[in-house]
């Protein structure tokens, strides 16, 4: 069971994935990747590369290949428990096939090692991975419209990433976000995102740190009345974050989004009948249309004068 739900999700998820996968950056990372197994493999070239084997055949794993092999392949599945979306799963082999890949090749020739390892380099300098780009009700705020977004309205509760472009989970975090953004999103609760990457300033007041070591990247806050209600993670006194997983189901139950949606509807109804109300008071009252008086004639005069006579 324990491999046959990962298989089974990846087939599930594997049209998105398709796709995901033929983008340019995915199409290089996946044959850098793969570089070492190529290489020992491929008839013509193995043949010249030296080996550890007793039995002396170069287009063969000798049995320290296949122990780092083997440890690589245990770090990706425990890295991978705590990954939330197909493109951290995916992201992890990559990563750590990298890096399998760079030891492999200083141990096998020095000179292929430096020679992988610049290219890793500069494909990390030059190569950024794609940003998501689907459907979202999100606003982005920047230091100057963040706070009075906040303020503006106090019956509005705002959930608020504080992200940087350059963080893997933040890239992760993206689509989840995205998808709650869609699914919650009224009046009365909003979404919204500030880079804190390009924004020091929001970063001090807000108090989350861009350091790589704190782990504060991506974090949550809720506010109520452009006042802060509750983060996650959570941050102890040495002011790193306390582990937390970023999956939609962990978000809906700490922020409670389900019964903060059905107050925000209410919200939502009673703004549309305040407005209803104040659109039908721009418009002045209609005047009731008062009878016109008759205009008696001097023939009905003198019959009424006569009448009083008798």
């Amino acid at each position: 069971m324990a491999l046959l739900t990962p298989l089974l999700a990846f087939l599930y998820h594997l049209p998105h994935v398709y796709k995901w996968l033929l983008r340019p950056y995915y199409v290089a990372s996946l044959f850098m990747s793969v570089a070492f197994v190529a290489i020992r493999k491929t008839p013509g070239v193995c043949d010249h590369l030296s080996t550890q084997r007793e039995d002396g055949n170069s287009c063969d794993f000798d049995w320290r290949e296949v122990e780092i092999l083997m440890f690589l392949s245990a770090i990706v599945m425990m890295k991978n428990r705590r990954a939330i979306t197909v493109e951290q799963h995916v992201g992890n082999i990559i990563l750590f096939s990298k890096v399998a890949n760079v030891i492999l090749f200083f141990r096998l020739d020095i000179r292929l090692g430096l020679l992988y390892l610049t290219l890793c380099i500069v494909f990390l300098m030059t190569c950024k991975p794609p940003l998501y780009m689907g459907p979202e009700y999100i606003k982005y705020f920047s230091d100057k419209t963040i706070d009075d977004e906040l303020e503006r309205d106090g019956r509005v509760t705002w959930i608020v990433e504080f992200f940087a472009n350059w963080s893997p989970e933040c890239q992760s975090f993206a689509s989840v976000y995205a998808d709650l953004s869609l699914k919650y999103n009224c009046a009365g609760l909003k979404f919204g995102k500030v880079d804190i990457g390009r924004y020091g300033e929001v970063s001090k007041k807000y108090k989350v740190s861009t350091s790589p070591l704190s782990k504060q990247l991506p974090s949550l806050v809720l506010f109520q009345g452009g006042k802060e209600v509750m983060r996650r993670p959570q941050v102890d006194k040495k002011g790193r974050a306390v582990s937390w997983t970023f999956t939609e189901e962990n978000i809906i139950r700490e922020f409670n989004l389900n019964e903060l949606y059905q107050k925000s509807k209410k919200l939502s109804k009673s703004k549309g009948a305040a407005g209803d109300k104040a659109a039908l008071s721009q418009f002045p009252p209609v005047p009731e249309e008062e009878e016109p008086e008759q205009e008696v004639g001097g023939a009905q005069e003198e019959e009424l004068e006569s009448k009083k006579d008798k």
